[in-house]
């Protein structure tokens, strides 16, 4: 004699298994979604200046090589040359640390009296990486580069000297970087 619960599985666990497999399959299909779109909508200019004090850097942005105005009408986004481009886990690190430190900065400082300008130079190599830099500029000796600076790329390409891109290209990404952020804050006064 077989009590219940001991035999075999019925048709009732069986089903239980695959609406519990079933479920957690949506669950997951749905996370990945939701994760992917996620990282794609706060992956614009948009959304980094909804968020926090970037009106002045998306202005000196847009008015750069690197934010449309050059011959291709190309527009690099924030992320694309503040997040390293390694792999998919250093990216999401970046991102969600980046994001974190935004948001805390944005409750903890008056964006009017911020040393914006001493923060980045004390800064620049935490949110600007060479990764990013090199996504795009793959050939740092292209023809009819000025002397200096093919010898200055080429002394980095072989490792010879430790330089990041921004410690010689401090604010190529935003044209009148420290003009714009001054004269912005100064009219939020």
């Amino acid at each position: 004699m077989t009590s219940k619960g001991t035999g075999p599985p019925g048709k009732k666990s069986k089903l239980a298994l695959w609406v519990g497999l079933g479920m957690g399959f949506v669950l997951a299909v749905s996370l990945v979604l939701a994760s992917g779109f996620m990282v794609e909508t706060t992956n614009t200019d948009q959304f980094c200046v909804s968020c926090h004090a970037m009106t002045p850097f998306r202005t000196a942005w847009q008015e750069s090589v690197h934010g449309g105005k050059n011959p291709q009408g190309f527009a690099a986004q924030c992320v694309d040359c503040h997040l390293p481009h390694g792999n998919f886990v250093e990216y999401l690190t970046a991102k969600a640390r980046t994001g974190t430190h935004d948001i805390i900065a944005n409750f903890s400082i008056n964006p009017a009296e911020h040393g914006w300008e001493q923060n980045a130079e004390e800064n620049r190599s935490e949110f600007t990486f060479d990764s990013a830099c090199r996504k795009c500029h793959h050939d740092l000796t292209p023809e009819g580069i000025p002397h200096g600076g093919l010898r200055a790329h080429r002394t980095y390409l072989l490792g010879e000297i430790q330089k990041q891109c921004t410690d010689c290209h401090p604010h190529v990404g935003h044209k009148d970087l420290w003009k714009e952020v001054n004269s912005y804050f100064e009219r939020t006064k």
